[in-house]
């Protein structure tokens, strides 16, 4: 089923830029209310990050809802997770974020939940994309005025997310005497991360917590480690927390200042699960996820298996097998026995619950995983491009770099579901290999983009 706006994550662009636009959003809103309605939908809740742009977006979607005769309920800015959380416990129908995610500020989303606080399956966004295509061409059709959708407030929207991320916490437990260090990336979970550690009793330092609409992101968070990695260093902390804009991603910093991705805090979760007899089946990764993680799994005897990239995929294989377990190395966590979608914040009390269950570090923690050298590079291309990856010099590279890897490694190009962009990522068991490879594919490539 072919989408044309729906991404692995939504819809995403540069704001401003079609589809970014107030335009498309009113016709997006308008779209999706008429589909979700003739499923008995009646409201929306929407949330945003803190992008300048999430107001723009917001008012378009806002006008599109209540065009097709559904009403909404704005809850201001709120991590993804929380959107999906809080649709489920309101009753909403629906929900909607407006993120791009771990992107920079002059990109923007807008993503969609049932109201059991899942992604919307794939019929209902191709049934979405058919309708989008009509307003689009045609304009759209408001419902008599009386039906209008009608817009409210959400009060204590934060403050209900504290509280259930607190409760998947064990109750018997508590963060006190442990000093943690919080990136909040500036984004949507600015005040809610760093008050979850606090009520908690661990001694919080929140940085990368000031948001002015265009810093969410910016050498910070989840994917530029660097500040988070120098506080921990600077405050002798326990370990650091980073998330992305929207909280739906969590990269942590031992104790060392040694980085632990997603594909370690897996480890951590399913070892820790297995001690205590409540793993369910196995754990599942994707196709960029270290071949570290998959031998480890299998000295313990844990099952595991490799989605395609993008957390909708791991969801898929994890609901087709009835496991619980599985995320990213980027750090999507998956942990469906206590949530419905990706949450760094709930995932992170996950490792701390581990490290004080089994009186330990979180660098002795992930200590029993090796991982092999990795070498990703992202080249991009630009629109007018044909995909790069059907060109035969492209093809025959990468032959070229399995034979040489033989069985000591792995080569996986892939185009990004979000971004004009080839990821091409080499693994092996030599660290100069890895990027001998990966540099000569990406120049490879670079060399066609640019023909």
């Amino acid at each position: 089923m072919t989408r044309h706006y729906f991404g692995t994550d939504g819809v995403r662009g540069r704001v401003g830029e079609f589809p970014m636009t107030p335009d498309f959003a009113m016709r997006l809103g308008w779209a999706a209310g008429k589909v979700l309605a003739a499923s008995g939908t009646k409201e929306v809740l929407i949330g945003k990050d803190t992008r300048a742009s999430g107001y723009m977006l917001e008012s378009a979607l806002e006008a599109g809802f209540s065009a097709a005769g559904i009403n909404i309920a704005l809850a201001g800015p709120l991590p993804t997770p929380a959107v999906a959380y809080l649709t489920s416990t309101f009753r909403a129908d629906a929900g909607v974020v407006i993120s791009a995610s771990h992107n920079p500020y002059y990109d923007n989303g807008i993503k969609f939940f049932s109201g059991e606080g899942t992604k919307l399956s794939d019929q209902q966004e191709h049934d979405i994309e058919a309708l989008l295509a009509l307003a689009l061409e045609q304009g759209i059709e408001c419902v008599e005025s009386a039906a209008l959708g009608k817009a409210r407030r959400v009060d204590d929207a934060s403050g209900r997310y504290i509280e259930f991320c607190k409760g998947t916490f064990p109750a018997q437990l508590n963060l006190r005497g442990l000093k943690i260090v919080v990136d909040s990336a500036n984004g949507a979970a600015y005040k809610i991360a760093p008050a979850v550690y606090r009520e908690l009793g661990a001694d919080v330092i929140s940085i990368n917590d000031q948001p002015n609409g265009v810093n969410i992101n910016a050498e910070c968070g989840a994917t530029h480690l660097d500040s988070l990695v120098a506080a921990v260093k600077e405050h002798g902390a326990d370990l650091g927390i980073a998330l992305d804009g929207d909280a739906d991603r969590l990269m942590l910093v031992d104790d060392q200042g040694e980085v632990v991705d997603g594909d370690q805090i897996l480890f951590i979760l399913a070892r820790s699960a297995l001690d205590k007899g409540t793993l369910k089946g196995g754990v599942v990764g994707t196709q960029m996820s270290n071949l570290g993680l998959e031998l480890a799994l299998a000295d313990h005897n844990i099952p595991f298996v490799r989605a395609k990239v993008g957390d909708r995929y791991v969801m898929e294989q994890l609901h087709q097998r009835g496991w619980c377990l599985g995320g990213e190395n980027s750090g999507h966590i998956l942990v469906l026995d206590e949530v419905t979608t990706g949450d760094a914040i709930v995932a992170s009390l996950q490792v701390l619950a581990a490290a004080l269950e089994n009186n330990t570090s979180l660098a002795q923690l992930k200590a029993g995983m090796v991982k092999f050298p990795q070498q990703l590079i992202n080249v991009r291309f630009g629109k007018d491009v044909q995909d790069p990856l059907t060109d035969n010099r492209v093809v025959q590279a990468v032959n070229d770099a399995e034979h040489s890897l033989d069985n000591r490694g792995r080569v996986l190009l892939r185009k990004s579901g979000t971004e004009p962009l080839i990821r091409v990522m080499v693994e092996a068991d030599d660290e100069r290999l890895c990027t001998r490879h990966a540099e000569h594919l990406a120049e490879v490539i670079r060399n066609i983009t640019a023909a």
